[in-house]
């Protein structure tokens, strides 16, 4: 293997067997012992290969499933894998998820020289670098209380400690900021700076992103236990973000048409007179919205998100083209007709509001939609819905209000994902 490179992962899988039956009891687990089990394969990790280089802090990302955790527990010996190799140059501290490594009936010291036995510290190490790690973890006061009773931060903060004092040339992190305060989230990034200066190799698994792009000088996106994209961090990232659009996207339109499914099967289950009261329901509520429409002036019929090439989306990027299009029917002629948009957060809030009667804008009652178009969507990342209404102007009812018809999905990228509130103004900074 080469002497620059610290890990070298050529062509792993990982397959798990999942059990369809669940036994609670002895008799359960007599029985199914004279039974076929049936179980289902779960491939985590599929034909995996890529290399890290000594020095380098390389980060993977994916959503949850995509084969993170356990590819970073085949590294540390914890898996084995079903086929494929690894070289490892140098020796591995693991930082993974709460448990490992520990026993919760005993105390937080006793855990201390049980852990950092089994990153290969002697006693005499331990004893050395004891102070120091209980100084870290900030837990002077519980050190000698059982770690069943420490809260998951102080787990954490436990753990973390005695990994960076184990001294080993790879660290392996798993979501170290995931659990824990600010003051310890601060602790944990000098380390990483510390180990940088130090020429150690970091391998850190995590959803937080900005960290990625902080930290890593190159990051690995997996995805249904396959590599995505490999490369340089913030490339790696933004397919991240794009991928995470694109499944939000999919998951508006599968609840969608699950609900038209629903409700299409809910009336093939009716059977006679229930039958034939629903088909009445709908009957008389089709009557009744004609007859609503005999008395309005007007009337929106549809409101979509379209993107830059006019496909309906309901998932965007921050900064990106937005046309909000609304189609609609004029059924009374009248002087002027007036269209508005407000745009809400789902948290609470405010976001936009814009309309054509603001903006003197004079509606064509013979066109039957209007387009409201942004060539660049300010709005950070967040979920939102919108409500559209249509009037004559403020001093008459609204002929049409459609509250909260339309979700929205951001996801912001780069710069854009640090700022805070709903939106990006554009800005800058000036020293005379």
């Amino acid at each position: 293997m080469d002497k620059k490179i610290a890990i070298k992962v050529e062509n792993i899988s990982k397959t798990f067997r999942i059990p369809h039956e669940k036994t609670n009891s002895v008799l359960g687990a007599i029985q199914n012992t004279f039974k076929e089990k049936a179980f289902e394969e779960f491939k985590a990790l599929d034909d995996v290969s890529f290399e890290v280089k000594k020095g380098e802090f390389f980060g993977i990302i994916g959503r949850n499933g995509s084969g993170k955790s356990t590819l970073l527990k085949i590294l540390a010996g914890i898996y084995q894998t079903d086929k494929g190799r690894i070289k490892i140059s140098g020796m591995i501290s693991p930082f993974l998820e709460l448990g490992i490594g520990f026993n919760p009936e005993l105390s937080g010291r006793d855990n201390i020289y049980l852990n950092a036995t089994v990153l290969g510290m002697t006693k005499k190490q331990i004893d050395k670098k004891f102070d120091s790690i209980v100084a870290f973890s900030e837990l002077e006061r519980f050190i000698d209380q059982k770690l069943k009773n420490y809260s998951s931060g102080m787990q954490v903060r436990l753990a973390f400690s005695v990994s960076i004092h184990a001294n080993r040339d790879i660290l392996l992190m798993d979501e170290v900021l995931a659990v824990g305060d600010s003051n310890f989230q601060s602790k944990c990034i000098t380390e990483f700076n510390r180990y940088r200066n130090l020429g150690r190799t970091v391998i850190i698994v995590t959803h937080d992103i900005s960290v990625v792009e902080r930290y890593c000088d190159r990051a690995m996106l997996l995805r249904n236990g396959k590599i995505k994209k490999i490369g340089k961090a913030n490339e790696v990232t933004n397919a991240y973000i794009y991928d995470n659009m694109s499944d939000e996207e999919k998951r508006i339109r599968k609840n969608e048409k699950e609900k038209a499914l629903w409700a299409k099967k809910e009336m093939e289950k009716m059977k006679g007179k229930e039958l034939e009261n629903e088909k009445k329901r709908i009957e008389e509520e089709k009557k009744k919205q004609e007859e609503e429409r005999k008395n309005k002036v007007a009337e929106i019929t549809a409101v979509e998100f379209l993107d830059k090439n006019g496909e309906a989306k309901n998932a965007f990027e921050t900064g990106s083209a937005i046309d909000i299009r609304i189609d609609f029917k004029v059924y009374k002629k009248v002087r002027l007709i007036n269209f508005g948009i407000g745009i809400h957060s789902i948290s609470g809030g405010n976001v936009i509001g814009y309309n054509t009667q603001m903006d003197d804008y004079k509606i064509d009652m013979d066109k039957n939609f209007i387009i409201l178009h942004f060539d660049k969507m300010p709005v950070l990342t967040g979920e939102y819905y919108m409500n559209v209404a249509c009037w004559s102007n403020i001093e008459q009812e609204h002929y049409d209000y459609k509250p909260a018809c339309k979700t929205l999905k951001m996801f912001s990228v780069g710069q854009k994902k640090k700022y805070r509130g709903f939106l990006d103004v554009p800005h800058k900074w000036i020293m005379e």
